[in-house]
């Protein structure tokens, strides 16, 4: 696990790297630290167009949820709407959605305006760049994702990134019980190491970790030739200046356009074999869990939610199989008529 770590942090830069046992374990043990510490003292912002698992960590500190919008065009968080609701929050919490950063350092930005912290989940972005640097050290701490659909794979697991020594021995404490070694525990911690058996997968993992992210944005880039030559259908925008792990690719579907309803082409592309994802529908503020705790009006979020598709995208799939998708989705535009 210890190899595992300064792997890690040599790779991106950063002073320290905790190994957990998922991301959600390092999202709720950040949060619990800062909280402990007392920098966390009112709700935290974040977009709902993301995994529940951020804010399910937020919950389990008794911490309020203030959801904003994201972006119709990039689905990363609007940070226009955050400003608008900076005033007695506690903390931001900023997703890399899809593995595409989020202007990290814009988000930095605002936290340091309002003099609250920012941390951002990374699950998807093990390897992506920002302008040229590796995702990882910005904000108060990273964490990352290393089940089988991320790029960095080790089974289950996760690993938190802080250039904070204070916040780091927490983490390391809080990861074992509170307990320093001698079963005096300090404060109330859980069992979220990370076995040295997923250790060592991702070890494995992160020797092709370069690799696999080329084949990746590869596979993406061929996506997009065709796919933006179908009426309707668009990518996800990605800054030209950095670089997505594209742990998804991402379209949206103009009905109008297009002809068809994004469930629609779902239910076409299932019937010819290709399983797709409806990531995020519904997003958080719509999902029980989350509803009556953090009511929340957002439009954007919700045209968003409707629309995109998450296509198939591994380091094992094939030139052909991106191009019979591609095939398929323009036929299915094509003979819209006959499908309503």
């Amino acid at each position: 696990m210890r190899e595992l770590e300064d792997s890690v942090a040599e790779r991106l830069g950063v002073r320290n790297v905790v190994a957990v046992s998922s991301c959600t374990t390092g999202l709720m043990l950040s949060v619990a630290g800062l909280a402990q510490f007392g920098e966390i003292n009112g709700p935290v912002i974040m977009p709902s167009f993301t995994f529940s698992a951020g804010p399910h960590a937020v919950a389990w500190s008794n911490l309020g949820v203030r959801f904003v919008e994201c972006d119709p065009l990039s689905f990363q968080i609007d940070l226009a709407h955050t400003s608008m609701h900076l005033e007695g929050a506690g903390a931001i919490m900023a997703t890399h959605i899809f593995g595409a950063p989020c202007r990290p350092e814009q988000v930095e930005a605002m936290g340091k305006s309002a003099g609250i912290p920012v941390l951002f989940d990374a699950a998807h972005g093990f390897g992506a760049l920002r302008n040229g640097r590796p995702l990882g050290g910005f904000g108060e701490v990273e964490v990352f994702s290393m089940t089988p659909t991320k790029p960095l794979v080790a089974g289950e697991g996760g690993l938190v990134c802080t250039d904070r020594d204070d916040l780091a021995e927490y983490l390391r404490l809080a990861r074992e019980y509170g307990n320093p070694g001698n079963y005096n525990t300090r404060f109330i911690g859980l069992n979220g190491r990370l076995s040295e058996m997923h250790a060592a997968i991702a070890l494995a993992s992160i020797s092709h970790i370069d690799e696999h992210l080329e084949t990746r944005r590869r596979l993406a880039g061929r996506y997009a030739d065709g796919i933006l030559a179908i009426p309707g259908v668009r990518t996800q925008a990605v800054d030209s200046e950095d670089l997505s792990t594209y742990k998804d690719f991402t379209i949206a579907i103009d009905a109008g356009d297009f002809g068809v309803s994004r469930d629609q082409l779902v239910t076409a592309l299932s019937a010819e074999g290709i399983d797709t994802r409806n990531y995020f529908d519904p997003p958080v503020h719509r999902q029980d869990s989350h509803a009556l705790r953090s009511p929340s009006d957002l439009p954007v979020t919700d045209a968003v939610s409707k629309t995109v598709v998450s296509l198939p995208l591994y380091p094992a799939l094939t030139d052909d199989v991106v191009d019979q998708i591609v095939e398929i989705i323009a036929s299915v535009g094509q003979s819209a008529e006959s499908l309503l």
